[in-house]
């Protein structure tokens, strides 16, 4: 998750890498200083089959985990999209609400303007006025009395049904845009829930790979003791081969000796290694220490523990789900975490977990990257917004502010 160190997933990979190439070389390592000869000294055809059988496995498993890693940054595009689409939705609610209650405000209005008007010509000696008020169950019923057209302006009756038929329009237009956010946000729980599974099915599959690729180093371990251990004995019997051959040569003639030999140094594969609470919030930021490499989620879970706030776990990757709601910058407070549940910027660990760090005001954001770094809003949104995109909240849906 830190772009300026190494993953531990970078790392295995690196390892399994190296660990290829050895296995393409270690004959020839392990052979290095030995004189030539006919037929070079080979491990057993069991250990070599063990070890060739080892190997596919370890290609086969690694290529099922880079495709976990692949449709797991696929499914977080689409969980991308649908909070986009869900933010969306809820700004149309919002403005249709808005309307709503503007339509209201005018019917209220309306409503008083011709009160008014029927109080006044009652006062002003209208005959029909008592009865009517008295005979009516409601204001709309009153209005709605073909008998007392001739007590209310037309125009203005007509214009109260207009309000009336256009807030009505406006609450089935809110109500359709209410399901269809039951219905995104049903998508995005299932989404959630699908990585959360992804997860899962990748720690098995890593759990899978490192064994396999104990099994392959110590595979190739054991072929290169029994090369070595070939070569040796190859050397031996030339050398009582050469000594038997001098002897019988002093036997048969008289003088001179030949002696014959070699040295070798066998080389051996090397192993490769605001508010108050806001306030708080920012001061752990600064005095928070970083956990380790890949533990961005960590840190923020200790500056909130610290910041006295509260404890929240999960990773990166859940903490976005959970609590990250929003990409409008004016809605971006300080000490609302910000994050990403897949980016391609860190590989594999990025791709599966993404990243998270704190808003500490001035447009910058802290994090865990190995190091506590500050980043600018805008290096962090281009660096770690590549894949799901980026987005804040209140961690634990505490508000701060």
């Amino acid at each position: 998750m830190s772009p300026n160190s190494d993953s531990i997933f970078t790392q295995e990979l690196s390892r399994r890498t190296a660990l290829k190439a050895l296995f393409g070389a270690a004959s020839a390592a392990v052979l290095f200083g030995l004189p030539v000869r006919a037929h070079a000294a080979e491990a057993s055809q069991e250990t070599t089959d063990k070890l060739n059988a080892a190997q596919a496995q370890l290609d086969e498993v690694q290529a099922q985990l880079d495709s976990i890693a692949n449709e797991y940054a696929a499914l977080a595009n689409k969980n991308a999209q649908t909070l986009n689409d869900i933010e969306g939705v809820q700004g149309q609610i919002d403005d249709t609400q808005e309307q709503i209650d503007t339509k209201k405000s005018e019917l209220k209005k309306k409503r008083n303007e011709l009160s008014d008007r029927v109080a006044a010509s009652y006062k002003s000696g209208g005959t029909n006025i008592l009865s009517l008020l008295l005979a009516s169950g409601s204001f709309e019923e009153l209005v709605a009395n073909a008998h007392y057209v001739e007590k209310i302006n037309k125009s203005d009756r007509d214009a109260i049904e207009d309000i009336q038929t256009i807030q009505q329009e406006l609450d089935t237009q809110k109500s359709e845009l209410e399901s269809q956010k039951a219905d995104l946000e049903k998508l995005k729980d299932q989404q959630s829930a699908q990585m959360q599974d992804m997860q899962a099915k990748q720690q098995e599959v890593q759990t899978v790979l490192n064994g396999l690729s104990d099994d392959v180093k110590e595979l190739m371990a054991q072929r290169d003791s029994e090369i070595l251990a070939a070569a040796q004995a190859e050397e031996a019997a030339k050398k009582a081969a050469a000594a038997a051959a001098a002897a019988n040569k002093n036997n048969s003639y008289s003088g001179g000796s030949n002696s014959g030999g070699g040295s070798y140094a066998p080389g051996t594969p090397q192993q490769n290694a605001g508010s108050g609470k806001q306030q708080a919030v920012v001061n752990a930021c600064y005095s928070t220490p970083s956990p380790g490499q890949n533990w961005c989620a960590a840190w923020v879970t200790n500056v909130f523990r610290n910041a006295g706030v509260g404890y929240f776990g999960g990773n990166a990757c859940d903490m976005f789900n959970a609590w990250c709601y929003s990409s409008d910058r004016s809605a971006l407070q300080v000490g609302m975490i910000v994050a990403d549940s897949s980016h391609s910027g860190t590989g594999m660990p990025g791709l599966i977990y993404g990243h998270v760090g704190i808003y500490v005001g001035g447009g910058i954001v802290m994090s865990n990257e190995g190091a506590i770094t500050s980043r600018s809003l805008d290096s962090f949104i281009g660096f770690y917004g590549t894949g799901s995109g980026v987005r804040w909240g209140w961690l634990g849906g505490v508000v701060l502010s």
